[in-house]
């Protein structure tokens, strides 16, 4: 019997990449993934892990349909950080490619409106427009499951690297103040995904948090110091000093910690589903453990305050 296809979009990315790859070890479903590039190298990966490589473009609504035909599911990820305001029309593109090819099962990575959770009061477009991108799938009556993602553990290997104190610590700082911050592996995303593709009837019309810890940013550096062997502090930054920051993006990413700070307290419930969808979840301390090196190569420490 034939396979069903699925078809990943940002497979050469970490997130497609990990949905791919999860996938592809499972052996449950054919798997096909869209880039830009497929003489790239992570495409020549899958393609020999046996995965089919297709060449499309986000901003080509035609090459997202050619790329979905025949196919029983997509898993469909965007990226703002790369494409900023223009995310929306691609996620649009896919969501209207994905209904006129009749695609079975649809899951979509999106996220919380951090703006309506604030009341208008702290906007935080990355969010927002993954959240508008879910409702607009769920007008067009598409089957789809929503993925919301966490903050990543590997954002302490590029965005949120340790820096070095004056007195030789080493300290890791935003606005999440005391409230519990949910976070995840990218790797774990992938077994999340392949397990709700094998549960359409279960899942389609469903939000699922993908959450592999839940906790204060001082257990996490708690957590840092003894996987590290070095004294690691979480510095609480204020919204407001953190949003006049002198780099892009300040003011947005200030808003977000902001928002979880004030308006979501904790992701137990997301947990303990992640934990039953991929039992292989990492939690932070076998992460840290695991990538002991990286995070050691990542430390700045010529950032002496």
């Amino acid at each position: 019997m034939q396979q069903k296809i699925i078809l990943v979009t940002g497979g050469t990315g970490a997130q497609g990449g990990s949905v791919a790859k999860a996938l592809l070890a499972q052996n449950k479903f054919a798997v096909r993934i869209l880039t830009r590039n497929a003489n790239s190298q992570n495409a020549m990966t899958l393609k020999e892990l046996g995965a089919e490589v297709i060449t499309g473009d986000m901003n080509d609504i035609e090459s997202l349909k050619t790329a979905m035909q025949d196919c029983y599911g997509v898993y469909g990820v965007t990226n703002f950080w790369e494409h900023f305001e223009n995310e929306y029309q691609q996620g649009k593109n896919m969501v209207h490619a994905v209904k006129a090819t009749g695609i079975s099962h649809f899951i979509f990575h999106t996220l919380p409106d951090y703006n309506k959770l604030s009341n208008g009061k702290y906007p935080t477009p990355h969010c927002d427009m993954k959240a508008a991108l879910q409702e607009y799938t769920k007008l067009l009556n598409i089957p789809a499951t929503f993925l919301q993602v966490a903050f990543y553990y590997e954002n302490f290997l590029n965005f949120f690297t340790l820096q070095k104190a004056a007195d030789g610590t080493y300290y890791f700082g935003f606005p999440q103040g005391n409230t519990k911050l949910a976070m995840v592996s990218v790797e774990d995303i992938g077994g999340m995904a392949a397990t709700i593709f094998d549960y359409p009837a279960e899942y389609i019309g469903r939000t699922v948090g993908a959450v592999g810890a839940d906790d204060t940013c001082e257990k996490y550096a708690a957590v840092l110091s003894k996987a590290l062997g070095k004294k690691i502090k979480y510095n609480y930054i204020p919204h407001d000093v953190y949003a006049a920051f002198d780099f892009p993006a300040a003011g947005e990413i200030a808003n977000t910690f902001e928002v979880q700070r004030l308006y979501i307290p904790n992701r137990q419930i997301d947990m303990i589903e992640s934990y039953g969808l991929n039992p292989d979840m990492l939690t932070f301390e076998s992460w840290a453990k695991k990538n002991k090196t990286k995070i050691e190569q990542a430390i700045k420490s010529e950032a002496v305050v």
